[in-house]
């Protein structure tokens, strides 16, 4: 019977993703489980790995030429997630095996996390809140409505499309940027980023991680937004200089900012800079959803199932490399 490795703490992985992929890819497996309260050390996920054919990783198991290298009969890496940087594509495909990544089934979660992060950072909910539970009653004040607003959306994926909806439902104005993006919406504007930074009131980082979009907002960029402007990641930590981001707030370069991403482990916001006063944060929960998780789950079940069959999956990123894949389907 073949083997699958879910290298996340199984406690984790219970809390984060339920039990619907541990039992569904029972079905079809044998499957190993880390039963640490840890993530495995690369000399610990070796020892586990041995002998599997097909390894999940979640967001912290990265694939690295090391571990390619020590197991000669894994076959397929498959990401559980679209972001696949911390896969090393080019040493899989020396050694023969298949990576695959996932679908962005959170488009859902994390719009939806935004509009209700715009209205908090527009309307100081969480400030409120915070003020009440120390016993202090916060001042009433004017805060802007999201209707007339201008949101402007830097990336404009399966996300952004999702958001710019929700967005427009609300009577905002949607601005978007993307070189790569065509608009189809007519209620939408396709404009420069510099435009979209002059005349955004909230502006929304969706845009890809990648080496040209490293530190895209910067001391530059948020020089370009109003003083009166909100920005908001559910990106990426690294297409922020969280430096220059602080030094904005503190000029009162822009008035706030909303952080679900950042540069800390495991793609959380930075904990010093989530604790400045002109900053809200989430712990990375944009697409922790019942919804999101029940989608990536069946995926996943239905990536693995095609492998094992002999099949191709979608997401298969490297598949003219795959000769393990196709030595195993020649058997």
């Amino acid at each position: 019977m073949p083997r699958i490795l879910l290298p996340h703490p199984r406690a984790e992985l219970v809390r984060f993703y339920g039990t619907t992929a541990i039992d569904g890819l029972g079905t079809l497996a044998e499957v190993r489980l880390n039963e640490l309260d840890r993530h495995f050390t690369r000399p610990e996920l070796v020892a586990a790995a041995e002998g599997c054919e097909i390894i999940m990783s979640f967001g912290v198991t990265p694939g690295e030429a090391e571990l390619f290298e020590a197991l000669p009969d894994l076959v397929a890496f498959m990401r559980w997630a679209v972001d696949y940087r911390n896969v090393d594509i080019a040493a899989a495909s020396r050694h023969g095996i298949l990576v695959t990544n996932g679908l962005a089934g959170f488009e859902a979660g994390v719009s939806e996390l935004i509009i209700g992060l715009m209205l908090s950072l527009s309307r100081r909910i969480a400030q409120s809140d915070a003020s009440y539970h120390q016993g202090i009653v916060p001042p009433a004040t004017l805060g802007p409505e999201l209707r007339g607003a201008t949101i402007g959306i830097i990336g404009f994926g399966q996300i952004g499309r999702y958001l710019a909806k929700l967005a427009l439902a609300f009577g905002m104005r949607v601005v978007i940027t993307d070189p790569y993006a065509t608009v189809e919406d007519e209620a939408v504007r396709q404009v420069t980023m510099d435009e979209l930074l002059s005349v955004s009131d909230h502006v929304v980082c969706l845009a890809t991680a990648t080496p040209d979009t490293e530190n895209l907002m910067c001391a530059e960029t948020f020089g370009k937004m109003k003083p009166t402007a909100f920005f908001i990641n559910l990106s990426r930590g690294n297409l922020v200089n969280e430096d220059d981001l602080v030094k904005a707030l503190d000029k009162g370069t822009i008035a706030g900012c909303a952080l679900d991403v950042g540069r800390a482990a495991r793609q959380m916001p930075t904990p010093a800079v989530a604790a400045h006063p002109k900053i809200l944060a989430t712990p990375h929960i944009g697409g922790l959803t019942p919804q999101a998780v029940e989608f990536q789950s069946l995926r996943v079940i239905e990536q693995a199932k095609a492998i094992l069959a002999g099949a191709l999956p979608e997401r298969a990123i490297n598949a003219d490399a795959a000769t393990r894949f196709r030595q195993r389907v020649s058997r």
